[in-house]
């Protein structure tokens, strides 16, 4: 069933302003598709926002995700009520960010996911997790001491401190992804291709 005019604008006006990248028939457009995907999940408790599996499967589908890692990460930096499903809201701010942010925001968001345990930084043992589940698919020791190896070189690459505590902090990401633009998803694909 087609959504009724008023109801999208209710919908449309609930977002207060429209998201920076987005104008307001692309909005309108994406509380559409946001519908009509909650329709599709058939759930009778999703009535009005997307739960953990049915955002990942739009992950794996229209973006090609397959890390289950990252996909949760991205589950959570859309999230942001943490009440573990995507209201319409959070699906269009979130999107803005995904689809269309500037470099800053997608530093902010790539750094987001990959500090797996939300405390600021990005340590040895999250960075060797992220890269063994892109890495490995067969469990290997020399696989694994490949992974070691490679997470040193980006410690070394990105971490401004010379104390060797095996930490990336936010600004330490962000000035090397100025520098780098190819290290904004150093971790693992968490944003879709620009093109």
């Amino acid at each position: 069933a087609a959504m009724n005019r008023k109801r999208l604008q209710q919908l449309v006006e609930s977002l207060g302003r429209p998201p920076r990248h987005f104008n307001k028939s692309e909005v309108e457009c994406l509380i559409k598709l946001f519908e009509t995907l909650v329709a599709e999940s058939g759930s009778p408790f999703a009535a009005s926002s997307l739960d953990r599996n049915m955002f990942r499967g739009i992950l794996h589908r229209t973006f090609g995700m397959t890390d289950d890692m990252i996909m949760d990460r991205v589950f959570r930096m859309f999230d942001r009520d943490s009440d573990s499903c995507i209201s319409v809201v959070e699906w269009v701010e979130g999107l803005s960010i995904f689809l269309r942010g500037t470099l800053e925001e997608r530093i902010k968001f790539c750094f987001e996911v990959y500090d797996l345990n939300s405390d600021g930084f990005i340590t040895r043992e999250e960075i060797f997790q992220m890269l063994k589940n892109s890495f490995l698919k067969q469990r290997s020791e020399d696989a694994e001491e490949g992974v070691k190896d490679l997470v040193d070189v980006v410690l070394k690459k990105m971490a401004s401190d010379h104390d060797h505590d095996g930490k990336i902090s936010f600004t330490d990401f962000e000035t090397s992804v100025r520098d780098e633009n190819l290290l904004l998803e150093a971790f693992g694909p968490c944003l879709p291709d620009r093109k």
